[in-house]
């Protein structure tokens, strides 16, 4: 018996040993952070049977940035010299959670005649056979600066992605929103697509077309709805479980530990959004500044792991690292806090 029951625990945990880590004995957890380098404001998706990551570019390291730092022009600030690095994309794929490939350059600012610096906040999602990202680009400060959130478009979720446009999807400051940290979330019981984004403590939502190359009205003739929840700052996120919807953003100020995550449930994906309260904060043992995530559906039925970033313990700034842990429910459907770890998520291959 003691034979049988050896040989039907290695058969379960042989697919997931496999996937995770090649054949070895290795312990099979993701580890936090997940993905080597300075990244920050994570999407993670799921095309297929692969999880993917796409992040922003926080800071160079290794040889770039040593490069960089030759070349930086020492007049401008601090926080600008982080935005002048930020040209391109990389993303990252994984079958399980816990083996990752580097996807570099899959969006650059050369492939946008619009941009120049800034390029942060990717959402990616799949439509009409293609992958779509959506960026925010230039921090405009005002309507008289070009920049704001534009569209590529890719045939495969590695790209490379190129501008589907031309120009900004929204290139201007409405409801006191800068044009920035959009996501964009298919509705599949209507079918409608919508994207929420916003910083500067205001959000909005505009509709899509259904090509999601352009803005179109609300049947009741709006363009952009304001829909801000009490304390909320930048990093929109929208998630439906059970028929409610959930919408998530940060809070804080992203450079210093109290950033953090809060949600509130409504009935629409247009709200009324009214606050719950906080899923995920610093942790005096593991990070500070935990924020700008999104959330994967694993292949359980109930499975969700929270993406994010955080400053590494003596980190701050722009030294952000992304991370994934797991995200529960309780029995009414709240979302219970989440704890950060160092060990981050266990394997968990999708098929």
């Amino acid at each position: 018996m003691k034979a049988l029951n050896t040989l039907i625990a290695s058969l379960l945990i042989a697919p997931c040993l496999s996937a995770c880590s090649a054949g070895t004995a290795e312990a099979v957890s993701s580890g936090n952070p997940v993905i080597e380098g300075w990244y920050a404001d994570p999407e993670g998706i799921v095309f297929d049977d692969t999880y993917w990551i796409y992040p922003t570019l926080s800071l160079l390291h290794g040889e770039d940035s040593v490069k960089y730092r030759k070349d930086i022009d020492r007049t401008i600030d601090a926080v600008n010299q982080d935005y002048r690095i930020q040209t391109h994309m990389d993303a990252f794929s994984s079958k399980d959670l816990v083996n990752w490939t580097k996807h570099p350059e899959v969006l650059s600012v050369d492939d946008i005649s619009w941009a120049k610096w800034a390029l942060w906040a990717p959402s990616v999602i799949q439509a009409n056979d293609k992958y779509y990202l959506f960026f925010g680009a230039n921090d405009i400060q005002d309507n008289d600066q070009v920049g704001g959130i534009g569209v590529a478009v890719a045939d495969r979720p590695e790209g490379p992605f190129k501008d589907a446009i031309g120009k900004p999807l929204i290139g201007e400051i409405v409801n006191g929103a800068q044009p920035i940290d959009q996501f964009v979330y298919h509705d599949e019981d209507s079918g409608e697509y919508y994207m929420y984004y916003g910083g500067w403590s205001h959000c909005n939502v505009v509709r899509l077309s259904p090509d999601l190359t352009s803005v179109i009205p609300f049947p009741d003739g709006d363009v952009y709805k304001e829909i801000t929840p009490e304390n909320y700052v930048e990093g929109p996120f929208m998630l439906k479980r059970d028929g409610k919807y959930y919408f998530m953003w940060s809070e804080g100020g992203w450079q210093g530990p109290d950033y953090c995550v809060s949600y509130a449930i409504a009935d629409s994906p247009l709200g009324p959004f009214n606050r719950v309260g906080k899923i995920l904060e610093q942790d005096p043992e593991i990070a500070t500044g935990a924020g700008h995530h999104s959330v994967i559906k694993g292949r359980g039925d109930d499975e969700y792991y929270i993406v994010y970033h955080r400053h590494p313990l003596g980190h701050g700034g722009s030294e952000r690292v992304v991370c994934i842990d797991r995200m529960e429910f309780d029995a009414d459907g709240k979302i219970k806090p989440v704890k950060m770890t160092f060990s981050g998520v266990p394997c968990s291959p999708l098929k």
